[in-house]
């Protein structure tokens, strides 16, 4: 009996690149790499609190050359102000990433980020948890102050 040959699995985004390179191109985006590298081209605290949303290209006119597009930026409400005194950067940025003036000027529109990875809350102790934990607070006097203590060391212990 022969050994079944090994598995040749294609990762996700190979089999579904066409798709997404659709969607981008819809947005104005000849390539997605501008959206999935982000943070890299903008840098960590830009784009923790902005994303590209889509790439206007001004119409072109015959016999001039092409006119550079605009970046829109769906921005978090109370950072955009400070990215808007960073567009000098940014537009920098980007255009390195490009290899060429692609991006003349940054639009901001204001809005919750679409992506953002949202941390659940962890869930409070058991009892029982908590109650074994309380046993070692033998010598806190205050209950208070040993019921907290107690609530602390169980969620600690947990993780």
């Amino acid at each position: 009996m022969s050994k079944p040959g090994p598995i040749k699995a294609k990762p996700l985004s190979v089999l579904l690149r066409d798709v997404f390179s659709e969607a981008y191109a819809k947005q104005g985006f000849a390539a997605r790499e501008l959206v999935i590298r982000w943070a890299e081209i903008a840098g960590p605290e830009i784009a923790a609190h902005s994303e590209p949303l889509k790439m206007q290209w001004p119409r072109p006119v015959e016999g001039q050359p092409q006119e550079p597009a605009t970046l829109v930026l769906r921005v978090e409400g109370p950072m955009a102000l400070e990215i808007q005194h960073s567009s000098d950067v940014i537009l920098q940025r980007v255009n390195r990433f490009f290899g060429w003036s692609a991006v003349g000027r940054l639009a901001l529109r204001q809005a919750p980020l679409s992506r953002r990875d949202r941390a659940s809350r962890p869930r409070p102790p058991e009892a029982k948890e908590v109650a074994e934990v309380e046993k070692t607070l033998s010598s806190v006097e205050d209950e208070e102050l040993r019921a907290a203590l107690a609530r602390l060391g169980a969620a600690i212990k947990r993780n």
